[in-house]
């Protein structure tokens, strides 16, 4: 299985994004996709995820500011980030995870936001 992830960029304070991710290769039963991010000096954390069904959970952190959405035909999940602020500000990654337990990370986008 592949993730490509796509989306990053520099913006400034208060501006959007949207990252895009599709899966690709050999995709037996997905249970859930989400984005993770990790900045400098810290651990990678949990970001957004959804599950096959359209359920969702987000970081306290995001809620009310990013939106994950997937597209179950294309296997490709987004994340609308609106009212980013610097400490949104890390390198981002797309993860998809099967019903089998098996994990698979994207290569990572970075988002930078600063004026």
């Amino acid at each position: 299985v592949q993730l490509q992830a796509s989306g990053g960029g520099l913006v400034q304070p208060g501006g959007s994004l949207r990252l895009s991710c599709a899966a690709s290769g050999s995709i037996v039963s997905i249970s859930l996709m989400g984005w993770y991010r990790q900045a400098p000096g810290n651990q990678r954390e949990l970001v957004a995820r959804i599950t096959i069904g359209g359920s969702t959970n987000y970081a306290d952190s995001v809620k009310g500011r990013f939106t994950i959405s997937r597209d179950n035909a294309k296997n490709t999940v987004y994340l609308q980030m609106n009212s980013l602020k610097p400490e949104d500000t890390a390198v981002y990654y797309c993860n998809l995870l099967e019903i089998s337990g098996v994990n698979f990370w994207g290569q990572g986008t970075l988002v930078t936001v600063s004026s």
